[in-house]
């Protein structure tokens, strides 16, 4: 077994974790802006309890998103300094595949579509299936990520949806499927790594990069105070 660390950042919940042979060691701590400061102490703190130092690991796999902006940057710049300085490579995971799997460990379902709250009236979705080895066999656009609001979200029969949206989307979400609350945890990261990391998904620390989807923010912003300009200029 490869010894792993992984760690994300995406939510509003700071999720770190090191497998060292058979041994899987976790933390949690609160996200969104206390992250950076949290992040590496833990990482710290973890590698020492699990007797690892980083130059030790096989890999340091990441959530690179989607997710909240200010925590894909903390992970991505982390991930990249601790890889680069170890000489260990990273490996970049999707929090949404992250979260079918901790859904997937939590109530054992087998086809899952997942929900992260994305804020601004949206949620990220994307599907996966299952089928019964560790390692999911991608559905939707082969796990594509895609931003929508929540009541566009589709849940085939048999499905079941999973994910931190319920609490701010939940009446506006499909009804009828299974709900299972589930976040993109360091331990669905050190699950999910294996198989990643055989399939070749490792790549060098320089190349530790974020997953947004909704990466046309600040540009939006412009176009819509051009817009209005431009609204005020031509009557």
């Amino acid at each position: 077994m490869p010894k792993l660390l992984a760690f994300d950042t995406s939510t509003d919940r700071l999720s770190v974790g090191v497998r060292h042979g058979d041994a899987v060691l976790s933390r949690q701590a609160p996200g969104g802006a206390q992250a950076s400061a949290a992040l590496i102490p833990l990482v710290q703190a973890l590698l020492a309890e699990a007797g690892l130092t980083l130059r030790q690991l096989d890999a340091i796999g990441f959530g690179r998103g989607p997710g909240s902006f200010t925590g894909l940057r903390t992970a991505c710049s982390v991930a990249q300094g601790l890889g680069y300085g170890a000489g260990v490579p990273v490996l970049p995971i999707d929090t949404l595949q992250a979260v079918a799997e901790e859904a997937r460990a939590q109530c054992g379902a087998a086809r899952i579509v997942a929900v992260l709250d994305a804020r601004m009236d949206e949620v990220y979705t994307a599907a996966f299936a299952f089928d019964g080895t560790p390692h999911p066999l991608l559905g939707d656009a082969a796990g594509e990520a895609r931003l929508m609001a929540p009541e566009d979200v589709v849940v085939p029969p048999g499905w079941t949806l999973a994910g931190n949206a319920f609490a701010a989307y939940g009446a506006r979400l499909p009804a009828g499927a299974p709900r299972q609350e589930a976040l993109p945890t360091a331990a669905a990261l050190l699950r999910l790594a294996p198989g990643l990391l055989a399939a070749g998904a490792a790549v060098p620390a320089e190349r530790a990069w974020p997953l947004y989807v909704r990466d046309k923010v600040a540009q939006t912003m412009a176009e819509r105070a051009a817009a209005k300009k431009a609204q005020a200029v031509d009557p």
